[in-house]
């Protein structure tokens, strides 16, 4: 796929993956409307009978929802700042104005607005980007990743996150980010509820058939195993997009080589990055828990992983250098 179908595909899913949460919330309200507050009454006239319906439940939950998704939108990468400890490069340093350089290179390159840049006090080898758009973005990097990497290394890593904003993932990346904390509030929320005062469903029960305490049942195991369910199925897209922003990297740079470099690197750096948190750990270019996390193959290290095994993703890179290696023979016989 070129650029604008990615662009294009990453758009969808977000639609998509907005869908499948507010499918989530609307499970959720729903059943604690019913099996909880006991909203859904039958009133019985002489000849009717009329059902009422007051989706409180279900509306608190959707509201919830919209709160988290207006808080990112509007004070989001105040917090993210806050969080991190990040602040603005200084030009008059030569590292930190290499950084500006190499970011607006690679935006140039890429045909995107430059994207505002922070640096975070932290050691360790890391970078992130965010945002909700290309014409509105931020990139983040470590000051150990602007200290251990060569200027080709640090273009790439830049691509990388690039490659990420261009695509659109950021908006994807962010809105899921939010999803799955309101998510995981709700179904906290609901189950100290159903903890503190189960009455409410055991008061209704008799006037219901046992088809209704299995559905109950059903209800109750999905409020609990849905912020798991929805971390999961944003751990699998997050895994996907960072084979394409290494290839993205690749295709801006032209030097695949200089990427692999950057995560060879990054790869030795076992410690955490303690200034970033656990909720971006997707964004980044490496699990910010340390880079031991990604070593693991088995099943539920996968599972749960925000990032493809690094032995793979360097894997992937050097076949695509072999690749534009063969291209420059191909078109320059006399190259070699």
């Amino acid at each position: 796929m070129n650029i604008y179908e990615v662009q294009e595909k990453n758009k969808r899913l977000t639609v998509l993956i907005l869908l499948i949460f507010i499918g989530f919330f609307l499970i959720i309200g729903f059943g604690f409307d019913y099996f909880y507050l006991n909203q859904i009454k039958i009133n019985s006239c002489s000849y009717t009978q009329r059902i009422e319906f007051i989706p409180i439940g279900t509306i608190a939950s959707l509201i919830i929802s919209l709160i988290f998704v207006l808080i990112a939108f509007t004070n989001g990468i105040k917090m993210l700042i806050s969080s991190t400890g990040a602040r603005v490069p200084d030009p008059n340093n030569l590292k930190e104005r290499q950084l500006l350089n190499v970011v607006e290179e690679m935006a140039l390159a890429a045909g995107i607005p430059r994207p505002l840049t922070y640096i975070v006090p932290d050691n360790d080898l890391n970078a992130f980007a965010t945002g909700f758009s290309p014409e509105k973005s931020y990139i983040f990097v470590t000051q150990g990743l602007i200290d251990n990497l060569t200027r080709e290394e640090l273009q790439a890593v830049i691509g990388h996150e690039i490659s990420h904003i261009r695509f659109y993932d950021i908006r994807l990346m962010t809105v899921v980010t939010v999803l799955i904390n309101a998510i995981g509030i709700i179904s906290d929320i609901i189950s100290r509820s159903m903890r503190r005062g189960s009455t409410g469903y055991r008061s209704s029960s008799s006037r219901r058939n046992n088809s209704s305490g299995i559905i109950f049942l059903i209800w109750i195991i999905f409020v609990i195993l849905a912020p798991i369910i929805s971390r999961i199925l944003a751990m699998a897209i997050s895994r996907k997009r960072e084979y394409l922003a290494d290839a993205g990297s690749a295709e801006l740079t032209r030097n695949p080589k200089a990427l692999i470099s950057a995560l060879e690197k990054i790869r030795m750096a076992i410690q955490p990055t303690k200034s970033m948190k656990d909720s971006v750990a997707h964004l980044c270019i490496t699990d910010p828990r340390g880079s031991l996390i990604e070593e693991r193959t088995d099943f539920f290290s996968n599972l749960f992983a925000t990032h493809p095994p690094m032995e793979k993703r360097i894997l992937a890179l050097k076949l695509m250098a072999y690749e534009y290696e063969k291209q420059t023979d191909t078109q320059n016989p006399s190259y070699k």
